[in-house]
């Protein structure tokens, strides 16, 4: 046996290696683009900064220390300078595609940070494999802008794995649905009809909200929102991500329907007004709106009561509230209705006085002489004031024994006159007056008077007569 030199004694202790193969070595040296690693063999191996990851500009002295051990797999065995050309990133890619084909036939759950967000949907990189996630399997619901899952850590599953063809799709729909099954699941075995539970308000309509109770949505529809406010839209209640608290309405396992209330939150108000303010409670209040037809004023929170223009004053006539209130003005008034049921409260100014006109048939009985100011002329009569907001009316056919074509030919506002009363009704509010019947009066007591105090110079009580029916025919 001829004997060896030491270079080749010293290469036949070294192992050999060819391309594919995976080694291990130890780092001897770092810089910035690439790694020389001891493999123990005749040449050391390098690993550049592409073959080390696809992150682009990685300083790899960040990455990887001196005496680290790392598996590499054989690119060349001689790259032309007498080195060997490793991979490290092809291989965790492989070992990466390993696990990622367990994972997809286990239907293992990942769980992976999005690196891009594409038109199309994410992309995640598992170990240094890229996964797709397109838009459609992202969520359980529809998302037109996926920008908010950047460098978000998400979980999902494989639902396809091609890596021949680079087609590796992940699915994270599927585990949202799959959560919420088990949770709608836990949440209608765990609610019943009357519960106060908490819930986010996930989106408004135009009759309701819908409020997510974690496991399944709830209708608040908007008239279950306030005992007394009248709501025209969802938003003056509530708006989207707002916390609420609401009382299950009704449960439906198989149609997986909840109807919710949040008036119910608090008793009715409307079923304490009838004891807090019983008929005849005077009451102070801010005048909220008017309308022709009265005022509405704001009693306590939710709770309007109506004074009918009607109601508001005994003897004025008032066309419009307006006339003698505004908006944010205070008045007093008297209960006068409370009906529960309809939620209507009715309230009355004038109610706080006496009626003036139940003591008009002592005042003015019928008989009785009265003066006073005419205030309006019509085509039927004269309205007279008696005295004030007492009016009475003298009917056209009450003015004369002569024809009247109109009461403006004898008569004219503001001109005071004395007359009879014929008629009075406290309960029809209605005083009739005659100036007729008053000046016949005055007419028959006049022979009496003559009877007492004589004929003047030169007449007789025939003269007399005559003159005076002459008069009556004029």
């Amino acid at each position: 046996m001829s004997e060896l030199s030491f270079e080749q004694m010293l290469e036949g202790s070294l192992k050999t290696i060819r391309t594919g193969e995976v080694v291990e070595g130890t780092v001897i040296d770092v810089k910035e683009d690439e790694i020389i690693l001891n493999i123990g063999y005749k040449a050391d191996g390098i690993i550049t900064r592409n073959e080390y990851s696809n992150q682009s500009g990685i300083d790899l002295r960040e990455v990887v220390k001196e005496g680290d051990k790392m598996k590499a797999k054989v690119l060349k065995v001689n790259d032309g300078e007498g080195q060997v050309l490793l991979t490290y990133k092809r291989l965790a890619m492989e070992q990466s595609n390993e696990h990622i084909r367990e994972a997809f036939e286990n239907h293992t759950v990942l769980k992976a940070t999005v690196t891009d967000v594409l038109t199309g949907g994410l992309s995640v990189v598992v170990e240094e494999t890229k996964v797709f996630i397109p838009a459609s399997l992202v969520s359980d619901t529809y998302e037109k802008d996926l920008s908010k899952y950047a460098g978000q850590e998400i979980e999902f599953v494989i639902s396809e794995f091609n890596p021949k063809k680079r087609r590796i799709i992940g699915d994270r729909k599927q585990l949202l649905v799959a959560e919420k099954k088990k949770l709608q699941e836990e949440l209608f075995a765990r609610i019943h009809v009357g519960d106060v539970v908490e819930g986010t308000v996930k989106n408004l309509t135009d009759f309701g909200a819908f409020i997510d109770l974690g496991g399944a949505d709830g209708l608040l529809h908007i008239s279950e929102m306030s005992w007394t406010r009248k709501l025209r839209h969802p938003s003056q209640m509530v708006r989207q991500g707002d916390e609420v608290e609401v009382v299950i309405l009704g449960v439906d396992p198989e149609k997986k329907r909840i109807s919710l209330g949040m008036k119910q939150i608090k008793p009715n108000p409307w079923e304490l007004v009838g004891e807090k303010y019983p008929e005849g409670t005077i009451l102070e209040g801010v005048i909220k709106n008017i309308t022709e037809f009265g005022m509405f004023i704001g009693i306590e929170d939710g709770i309007d009561g109506l004074i009918h223009v009607s109601d508001i004053s005994w003897t004025k006539k008032i066309r419009h509230p307006n006339e003698l209130f505004k908006v944010g003005d205070t008045v007093q008034a008297k209960v006068l209705t409370v009906d529960q049921e309809s939620e209507k409260f009715t309230l009355g100014i004038k109610q706080l006085t006496e009626d003036p006109w139940t003591n008009v048939p002592t005042a003015y009985p019928v008989g009785g002489l009265v003066k006073g100011i005419i205030t309006n002329i019509t085509d039927f009569g004269l309205f007279v004031e008696v005295e004030e907001g007492i009016e009475g009316l003298v009917h056209v056919s009450e003015l004369s024994n002569k024809k009247v074509k109109t009461p403006a030919e004898l008569y004219k506002e503001g001109e005071e006159i004395q007359a009879k009363i014929i008629h009075v009704s406290a309960e029809d509010r209605r005083l009739g007056l005659s100036i007729k019947q008053l000046k016949d009066e005055e007419e028959r007591k006049k022979p009496r008077e003559y009877s007492r105090s004589g004929p003047e110079a030169g007449q007789s009580l025939g003269d007399l007569l005559k003159q005076k029916f002459e008069e009556s025919e004029n």
